[in-house]
């Protein structure tokens, strides 16, 4: 027994030491201490699991679980708000499942059909109807859309419009400029994606070393970088560590 009673005191002070060193409120040290048990369960469900890395895979894990049971939940709450209302904005909101439920010929009449009067230049529908138009593999109109709508708003989304370009441009077969474009992405574009295509393409134009050089530095950088980070970039991590073995 004693010797359980002292783990259980340097658990406490261990506790301890954490509120304080982050600052936690003061009060927590009286809890963790008078309830040795209890004080040391609430502090850790109630200040440290939130943020853990554990809850959010737990989040992500229960947010899959709600789509697995009932995948088109969204999209038919979608449906319903414009059949209520066919305005513009309930048009973009359905439009916008559409594409997260892979119904991208859908999306993309969506969007076209918000494209009349005031809406017709408006920069959020020409994107979402690019991007849609990508998806759909319509390449070369994605393209034109992409490319003027970048000429008129520079400062819209410039990441999102140059990757939607860059993918346009390559599955047009026009390799040499969807090179330029990802070879730009490879340095400004949040996560792993831009640098992951920059090699798969570097690769698919027949330069294999300089590929396999992007991909050996995704996979060092991520290793400096924070588990929730690797976590969130594990589809691009895992086709680099494939590529690298092939």
């Amino acid at each position: 027994m004693p010797l359980l009673a002292a783990l259980v005191f340097v658990i406490q002070l261990c506790f301890a030491y954490h509120a304080l060193k982050t600052g936690r409120p003061y009060w927590w040290l009286f809890v963790i201490m008078a309830f040795p048990v209890m004080g040391c369960i609430l502090y850790y469900f109630i200040e440290v699991f939130p943020t853990s890395t554990e809850s959010r895979r737990a989040a992500k894990a229960m947010r899959a679980l709600s789509k697995a049971l009932n995948p088109d939940r969204t999209l038919n709450e979608r449906m319903a708000d414009l059949e209520a209302c066919g305005s513009v904005e309930n048009r973009i909101a359905l439009a916008r499942t559409c594409i997260a439920n892979r119904k991208f010929y859908e999306a993309a009449m969506l969007y076209r059909s918000c494209m009349t009067g005031i809406y017709e230049n408006d920069p959020d529908i020409r994107f979402g109807l690019a991007n849609a138009l990508e998806l759909t593999s319509v390449h070369e109109e994605a393209v034109k859309i992409a490319s003027r709508l970048r000429e008129t708003h520079p400062n819209f989304r410039p990441n999102d419009v140059r990757l939607v370009l860059a993918k346009a441009f390559e599955g047009a077969g026009r390799l040499d400029e969807a090179l330029a474009e990802f070879k730009v992405l490879a340095d400004t574009y949040p996560g792993e994606e831009g640098r992951w295509r920059y090699g798969a393409i570097l690769k698919r134009t027949g330069k294999r070393t300089e590929a396999n050089d992007v991909f050996q530095t995704m996979l060092r950088r991520a290793e400096r970088m924070p588990p929730h980070y690797r976590d969130a970039q594990g589809e691009w991590l895992s086709l680099a560590r494939e590529n690298l073995q092939a």
